[in-house]
């Protein structure tokens, strides 16, 4: 529970390229050991020149450094003089020849690492967490970044207990490959104990993919809705019975709609006619469809306009 995986190495190969490019099939791990001291004792020399990544490229039996950073004056120095001590110092530590590239960062507020090192610094110099953290995130937010999220843990305010405080501000998809998440991380080296500054910056996502520095291959084109590919009349692909002879009934047009007044339906063509109903009166099941003898005899006897006589009714016994 609680493991979360690298922004940087989660995207590596889509969208972000790697910071070592080279190859060995002999000696892979004294090259690794190189390249780990190398950043190594890079960081701690430019320590004030704020740093943001170093990346290492081996063409051949040369080495290639190139160097990001938010103050490229320091690193090269008057006329050069400091560049150039600093690649004979490292031809001399892995004797190959050394060739150093330094690449400015423009926009120092939008840069993760950057922003995790001037937190840490700040801390340094006893500045409140709180306040070091919500100038960092006003900052990124005001120079255009969609997201920016800064944590920090330890011992902070010199309290017993180490805890962890964090702020976030805009979104931060962790989730989404296509997002350009920035990371960063530092140590503080206070009095109380090392405290640690991790940051994210989410500065929006990568559509384009000639964006993606070559790392993928390019999609084929979409095709139209309407495009149809070389595929023949509808009746001629292939054997299907005898639906292909059979023929559609025409469809009946919709009738017009008059410009002004209301909308009249006009009737269809022609409507199937109802069956031809029997003459004769339909009884219900329950009534005796003749009536009984003695009604029959009755009307027989009854002249005309006299009212019907009543049928006999027996009496009690006792009456007579």
């Amino acid at each position: 529970m609680g493991q979360k995986v690298h922004p940087y190495g989660f995207r590596l190969g889509f969208n972000k390229p790697w910071r070592s490019r080279w190859f060995a099939k002999q000696g892979y791990s004294k090259l690794l050991q190189e390249d780990l001291e190398l950043r190594e004792n890079l960081r701690e020399r430019l320590k004030s020149a704020g740093v943001s990544s170093i990346e290492v490229d081996r063409p051949g039996n040369k080495l290639r450094v190139t160097i990001r950073t938010s103050r490229p004056g320091i690193i090269i120095g008057r006329k050069g003089a400091e560049i150039e001590k600093l690649k004979q110092d490292m031809a001399k530590r892995t004797k190959r020849e050394v060739f150093i590239d330094i690449q400015e960062v423009h926009k120092p507020e939008l840069d993760a690492q950057l922003v995790s090192e001037s937190i840490a610094l700040q801390l340094e110099k006893r500045v409140a967490f709180r306040r070091a953290m919500r100038k960092a995130v006003d900052s990124a937010l005001r120079f255009g970044c969609k997201g920016i999220k800064v944590r920090v843990s330890g011992r902070l305010n010199g309290a017993e207990i180490a805890r962890s405080e964090w702020y976030l501000q805009g979104q931060l998809p962790l989730h989404t490959l296509r997002a350009d998440i920035d990371y960063g991380f530092a140590e503080a080296q206070t009095t109380y104990g090392v405290i640690g500054v991790k940051a994210w910056l989410y500065k929006g996502e990568i559509l384009d993919i000639t964006k993606r520095r070559g790392l993928l291959p390019e999609p084929e084109p979409r095709r139209e809705r309407g495009e149809r590919r070389d595929r023949g009349p509808r009746r001629d692909r292939g054997d299907r019975g005898d639906r292909g002879d059979r023929e559609r009934p025409p469809m009946q047009q919709p009738p017009p709609v008059a410009a002004e007044g209301p909308v009249v339906q006009s009737p269809p063509a022609e409507l199937p006619r109802p069956a031809a109903r029997p003459s004769a009166p339909i009884l219900p099941p329950l009534m005796s469809p003749t009536q009984p003898s003695w009604k029959q005899e009755v009307r027989q006897d009854q002249p005309s306009g006299e009212p019907a006589a009543q049928p006999p009714q027996d009496k009690p016994e006792g009456e007579k």
